[in-house]
């Protein structure tokens, strides 16, 4: 029987520091960085059956392979501070990352990663407290192994923390790091004079307030997977005049739509898309972005009203949503934004779409985590049997993130935070595309 009901064991509370001494130094953000409010969010991986030497022994391979990676990664080892204008920066003094070996009495199987706000979240993923990452390596019942960490959000994404993982399993297994971590910052300055874009305040707003997820109708987190075949047969749909349209932008297209199925015509549903500046910004003539750690993201989005959603064709709908990521896809855009958030500060600002309104019977923000190197993550006894981001990140507005199965056949992995009558609809609505992700699918 999944569950949540299980007991965890702290065995012990440690701090881990950079193996090698970092002078102190302060860390500005970036435009983009500032334009982040304080989210958390997680990534855990988890290894059924390992076999190689004891918990102990494994906890000290994560422990001195973390030490070293943290000389690398040494902002991760440090914690935001405000600077005189009231605006964060990182402080790299070494402080450490809280580092948290427990055990729980329970089988792999018998996790409820379907309701992962029930069975993960401040059980086996910790609640990040002190800094900017912390972690949680969990022994088993059956001798699997669950490691959750948690990041700032305002000093990483999703890219930079698969950087970092990837770097940690690496050194893990004394292999070289692929990908050293550049934290160059000068790579985003302002343009001089700013040229912001008066669209961009359609996009993003100031933030009066951190948004709250105390109301009746609170956001919960699940984890479905969608077969190969389904995801495909979205794609056809979604296509047409010749034009493929990506398997990102058709399952978007089709979550949105079926969001809005049920709900009053005259609502609004809000859909945003997360687009990675990386390879808009990088070009022959500056140094590639690919190594970049920090934030280099855009959340442009697009509203429509249920009644619209619910009369027109998927094809169309899936050319919206195209239009949406294009209007972010340019370099202009990135350097325009950089240039918006140069002549407002130090006043913060979020993106629009995270603030809610009361007309709006939706509002949701997909975020692709198609790059997660879950099968990269050994370190040492053989790469995950599932791995998953987790990202309750608060206020009324809802998180997808769609990701590759651990089997590497097609199949997606999809987390989703979402209103809970949201979530029942579109199992209600399309149960032939979102499944409960069960033990029996992951094979545990």
């Amino acid at each position: 029987m999944n569950s949540g009901d299980f007991p965890v064991t702290i065995k012990r509370r440690e701090v881990v520091a950079a193996a090698l001494p970092v002078q102190d130094h302060w860390l500005p953000m970036s435009n983009l960085d500032l334009l982040l409010p304080p989210l958390h969010f997680g990534i855990f991986f988890c290894y059924k059956n390992v076999e190689r030497g004891s918990p102990e022994n494994m906890a000290a391979v994560l422990k001195k392979s973390l030490a070293q990676a943290l000389v690398y990664f040494s902002p991760l080892a440090g914690e935001i501070v405000a600077n005189g204008q009231g605006e964060p920066e990182i402080l790299c003094n070494n402080r450490g990352v809280d580092f948290t070996c427990a055990c729980a009495g329970v089988e792999l199987r018998d996790i409820d990663l379907y309701r992962p706000d029930l069975s993960v979240h401040g059980k086996l993923v910790p609640v990040l407290v002190h800094g900017l990452l912390s972690v949680q390596v969990t022994d088993l019942k059956c001798g699997g192994v669950f490691i959750g960490c948690t990041f700032d959000h305002r000093a990483a994404d999703a890219h930079s923390a698969n950087m970092f993982l990837t770097a940690w399993a690496d050194i893990a297994r004394s292999n070289p790091i692929k990908l050293l971590p550049s934290f160059r910052r000068s790579l985003f300055n302002p343009r001089r004079p700013p040229q912001p874009h008066a669209s961009l305040d359609k996009l993003y707003a100031p933030l009066l307030q951190p948004p709250s997820d105390d109301g009746p109708d609170r956001l919960t987190s699940r984890i479905y997977y969608i077969r190969s075949d389904e995801i495909e047969r979205l794609q056809s749909q979604s296509s047409r005049n010749g034009t493929r349209k990506s398997k990102l932008e058709s399952f978007t297209a089709f979550l949105w739509q079926t969001l809005a199925s049920a709900a009053d015509r005259s609502k609004t549903v809000k859909l945003g898309v997360v687009v990675d500046g990386r390879a808009r910004l990088s070009n022959d003539e500056t140094t590639s972005l690919e190594s970049y750690f920090g934030n280099v993201l855009s959340v442009p989005y697009v509203e429509a009203s249920a009644g619209e959603l619910q009369s027109t064709l998927l094809n169309v709908v899936a050319d919206m949503v195209s239009a949406c990521i294009a209007s972010a896809s340019s370099a202009e855009h990135f350097l325009a934004l950089i240039d918006w958030v140069e002549v407002r500060r130090p006043k913060a600002a979020v993106v629009k779409v995270y603030c809610k309104e009361e007309r709006d019977e939706a509002a949701v923000v997909v975020s692709s985590g198609q790059r997660f190197p879950v099968q990269m993550l050994d370190f040492g006894w053989g790469g995950p049997d599932f791995g998953s981001y987790h990202f309750p990140w608060g206020g009324e507005t809802g998180y997808v993130m769609p990701m590759p199965a651990p089997h590497g056949n097609g199949d997606w992995i999809v987390y989703m935070h979402l209103k809970e009558r949201h979530l029942n609809l579109v199992e209600a609505r399309a149960p032939h595309v979102f499944k409960p992700l069960s033990p029996h699918y992951l094979k545990f």
